[in-house]
């Protein structure tokens, strides 16, 4: 029983926190300490005064949109109650429907992008058609599905006070408005946003923190630049499928400067997937962009290399056991069944990964995921879904190890096909 319980108590660690979240988490709850302790924080600036010279009016929205006539406007809406409407933008990318109508009626600057270029393609046409980077200091990237929070900017601008921070990280939160159509969407929603709660306060807040500068993906959904710095990205790369990974990794590979990120400011509330084939077409996506950006800046700065380095090995380790977690379970099953004769490194195998012994770590791993994103985010609708959602997560595994395969063969033009949106 001792053993048992050593080796569950292992489990759950490898499978919950590991060593590289492990380090995160403690630098996240260092800088925390040290924030409060110190009063020198990022957010000591908020109402304060300092970079109090950083307006709204300075900061253009732009917003790539291929056929999104659902929530278009909610977007534009969103951003205009934020900036002066003569600084929203809409790149239409090879929209066939009334994107552009709807962004034009609601006072954005609209521009016609055909044929379509992809994401990546359309932000770098539209930064250089309504010359973005000459006429405002910073540059904030909305996808056609976000709503910004009302007090988006209030939060975010004043961490530019520091003339290090050439990028700010929105904060992910998704959207409970218009809800899931069914209750499986509810559930793929949940998870997501689950995800986003644990994953940005104990690794990402760490990986901002300024001794460490070692943020991995500034998100495309809601994110700002000072736009000095657009002319040194190369944000149309060929090759890859998504745009904010590379745009990340540049800024580290050229030495650019510090990416903020705080979980407590600058949130935007995204538009998840609620049916399986989107989800899983947004996952393999999110994932096999992840993988080509690695694959193409191999040769980073030390420090940054050497942490994605060990990250990248934890998630392939985790994402490996995780998928293995039901052989493991059947072949535990199965070589316990009367007169089966089953070779010594089998039984050995089965007697040291019983198959109730791991279920149960698994599920509790996840679990506890479920409750530090409940006391995190004091949103007790997590704990509702707890069963199941160590499904998805084995899901997210399989699309992560899926999309690392195909980025030895598979490049992309970049261009998009739209989730369906409610």
């Amino acid at each position: 029983m001792p053993n048992e319980v050593l080796l569950l108590s292992a489990l759950i660690l490898f499978v919950f926190v590991g060593a590289n979240a492990s380090f995160w988490t403690v630098t996240s709850a260092i800088r925390a300490a040290r924030e409060r302790r110190s009063r020198l924080s990022e957010l000591d600036h908020l109402g304060s005064g300092t970079g109090s010279f950083l307006q709204p009016r300075d900061v253009a929205i732009l917003i790539a949109a291929h056929n999104e006539e659902r929530g278009i406007q909610r977007t534009v809406s969103s951003a205009g109650s934020h900036v002066p409407l003569t600084n929203v933008f809409v790149a239409s990318d090879g929209s066939k429907d009334a994107t552009s109508a709807i962004a034009r009626a609601e006072g954005a600057n609209v521009v016609d992008i055909s044929p379509n270029r992809g994401k990546a393609g359309a932000l770098e046409f539209a930064i250089d058609w309504f010359r973005l980077a000459d006429r405002f200091d910073f540059l904030l990237l909305l996808d056609a599905d976000t709503v910004l929070a009302p007090d988006y900017l209030d939060f975010a601008l004043p961490l530019f006070a520091d003339d290090d921070v050439v990028a700010v990280a929105g904060t992910a939160r998704t959207a409970l408005f218009p809800g899931p159509t069914s209750r499986f969407g509810e559930l793929l929603i949940t998870h997501r946003d689950r995800m986003y709660v644990v994953l940005q306060y104990l690794l990402k807040f760490g990986q901002a923190a300024r001794f460490a500068n070692a943020v991995m993906i500034v998100p495309g959904f809601a994110s700002l630049y000072r736009t000095r710095i657009l002319k040194h990205l190369d944000i149309a790369a060929p090759g890859l499928v998504i745009e904010d990974y590379n745009m990340t990794f540049e800024v580290h590979a050229k030495r650019l400067g510090r990416i903020a990120f705080d979980p407590r400011v600058a949130t935007a509330y995204t538009q998840d997937p609620d049916t399986l084939r989107s989800y899983v077409a947004q996952v393999r996506r999110w994932n096999l962009g992840f993988w080509q950006t690695l694959r193409r800046h191999s040769g980073m700065q030390a420090r940054f290399a050497a942490l994605t380095t060990i990250s990248v090995i934890e998630i392939t380790l985790s994402s490996l056991f995780i998928v293995l977690t039901p052989v493991l379970v059947l072949a535990s099953l199965v070589i316990g069944l009367p007169g089966v004769v089953a070779a010594d490194s089998l039984e050995v195998l089965a007697a040291r990964f019983p198959a109730l012994l791991i279920l149960i770590a698994f599920f509790v791993a996840d679990l506890s995921l479920t409750l530090v994103a409940v006391c995190i985010s004091r949103r007790p609708a997590f704990v509702k879904w707890a069963l199941f959602l160590p499904l998805l997560r084995w899901l997210d595994a399989a699309l992560c190890l899926q999309a690392a395969l195909l980025s030895f063969k598979r490049g992309s033009d970049g261009r998009w096909r739209s989730p369906v949106r409610r």
